[in-house]
């Protein structure tokens, strides 16, 4: 779930709900948990499901974690805890300059796919947008398990690894740059 409207600019609509497409999930899963799912929802993200009443930030993560966080400034509290699982893959834009981006990616994940065009997201009732997002779009992995999903999944783009030992032992030494 997206709580911004990545596809807003070019296509007029006022949704603050935005889907990851099918195809993308597809590729990547099956998942565990999705921790900011939409409520409700064409598709399974995962076996569990948390949306925006659950608080998913606030809550236990389990297993392979599917997050396609909201985007904006919320992003960081999504990646930061993401790092911090250190079990999962985040769906976001490949804003590279960003603090979020700086501090929670680069300092702790183990593999970016830097995907091939821009996503079309979908609207809740399932329907493509039409249109594709504001900006290019990017699979963060954390963890091994994480790394090799996206490394299987024949999704096109640039797969770049960034850490070989998991983001978790920076954590444990306190590196939060």
């Amino acid at each position: 779930m997206t709580l911004t409207n990545p596809a807003a600019t070019r296509s007029g609509d006022t949704t603050d709900v935005w889907l990851t497409p099918p195809n993308i999930l597809k590729a990547l899963g099956p998942f565990d948990l999705d921790p900011c799912a939409a409520c409700n929802r064409p598709w399974d993200t995962a076996a569990i499901h948390y949306c925006i009443h659950d608080n998913g930030l606030a809550r236990t993560w389990l297993g392979l974690i599917w997050c396609n966080p909201p985007y904006g400034r919320q992003a960081t509290e999504w990646l930061k805890q993401m790092a911090h699982h250190n079990n999962g893959i985040a769906l976001i834009f490949a804003r590279t300059e960003t603090k979020a981006f700086q501090q929670w990616v680069f300092g702790h994940a183990t593999s970016i796919l830097f995907l091939a065009g821009r996503i079309m997201f979908h609207r809740p009732d399932g329907t493509s947008s039409g249109n594709s997002a504001g900006a290019p779009s990017c699979l963060i992995a954390y963890g091994q398990t994480a790394h090799q999903r996206i490394a299987n999944s024949n999704l096109k783009g640039a797969h770049i690894m960034l850490h070989s030992d998991p983001g978790a032992k920076q954590l444990e030494k306190g590196v939060h740059q």
